[in-house]
């Protein structure tokens, strides 16, 4: 028999109990015969009942002892154990146990995988990070001990050669800006400016500023459908700006030459569906999961040599985060990347 509370292995030690006090009385007692059964029949009710209850608080109190150990590790718990005493009751023990043990063995199980994870990404984040920095600084090094070397004084090359320093050096200072914006982002520290936007004009704007890139690999921007009348939404304009930006950016950096990036509005109700969208090469399935990753590069030496910090998915899935909403992607191969997310309407 299975027993699975202190109630059932108290019933059985009490019956037990009362039926050895029940023959002890009807065989070894001289009591006379009109008395016997009534007598053994008291007794025995007594010796159950005082049993019974000897029983159950011993039991209970004996496996609590046991039992108590596991559950302040499970639920790391500073509490007495009187304090389990009524829980137990007439639950399967066993069973019980047996589930807390595994749901604990489990979440363990989790937060170890997640630690592993984040101290992997953390390892990723300073190589990419000491990558990132390492290439303007040695170029802008290599640049200056050039022209300390003689090569000032050579008119072919020192312009030429500053040139180049300050274009590593502002690619230095963008990498240090974009750290610095995600770092006030994740903190809370940046308070957004939220207000009524046109997210129409914003895109327009986003679109002027991107003319010139874009013209240079004849990509055209346009939106899906003329919009003759503002569309409203509530949102900071400055931050908005700077993860549109970051979007064309991308699309017009991956694109393809003669292609183009169209952006669409959807009205889904209290919000309003952002999508940017182009034909250019895509991303790859495993990197989805990836891309919105601080460094992030789906192609590494493709990205670095069309510049950029590497920094500005991450910065668009901060921004719209701080608005709490999400940005998705769609993306395949060779076929060309749908970025979206939404905004709520004013």
């Amino acid at each position: 028999m299975k027993f699975k509370s202190p109630d059932q292995i108290a019933l059985v030690i009490a019956i037990a109990g009362s039926m050895i006090a029940g023959v002890a009385v009807f065989f070894f007692l001289n009591i006379e015969k009109y008395n016997v059964f009534l007598t053994t029949t008291f007794i025995a009710v007594l010796v159950f009942i005082v049993v019974f209850l000897v029983s159950r608080i011993t039991v209970k109190r004996f496996i609590i002892s046991k039992i108590n150990p596991i559950y302040k590790t499970i639920y790391n718990l500073n509490i007495k154990d009187e304090e389990i005493i009524d829980d137990i009751g007439n639950r399967d023990m066993v069973s019980t146990i047996q589930n807390d043990v595994l749901i604990w063995a489990r979440k363990k199980t989790k937060e170890i995988d997640r630690l592993r994870e984040l101290e992997k990404y953390r390892k990723e984040f300073l190589g990419n990070v000491s990558h990132e920095l390492k290439t303007p600084i040695f170029n802008i090094q290599g640049y200056i001990s050039t022209l300390l070397e003689g090569g000032l004084d050579d008119p072919e090359i020192n312009i030429e050669y500053l040139k180049r320093a300050d274009k590593s050096l502002n690619r230095l200072i963008s990498i240090v800006n974009d750290l610095e914006s995600i770092s006030k982002l994740e903190s809370g520290e940046l308070k957004l400016n939220f207000q009524k936007t046109n997210i129409v004009s914003i895109v327009a704007e986003s679109f002027e500023i991107h003319e010139a890139i874009a013209k240079e690999k004849n990509i055209t921007l346009k939106f899906s459908r003329k919009f003759d009348k503002p569309l409203m939404v509530i949102a900071d304009p400055k931050l908005i700006l700077e993860a549109i930006n970051n979007l064309i950016a991308n699309s017009i950096k991956y694109g393809r030459e003669n292609g183009a990036t169209t952006v669409n509005f959807i009205d889904i109700g209290e919000h309003l569906l952002v999508e940017i969208q182009d034909n250019g090469i895509g991303i790859a399935e495993h990197d989805l999961p990836r891309i919105f990753e601080r460094f992030y590069r789906a192609d590494k030496s493709r990205s670095r040599d069309m510049g950029g910090t590497g920094l500005g998915l991450s910065i668009v899935k901060h921004v719209l985060e701080a608005h709490n909403q999400t940005i998705n992607v769609s993306s395949k191969l060779d076929e060309g990347s749908m970025f979206s997310f939404t905004l709520k309407k004013a």
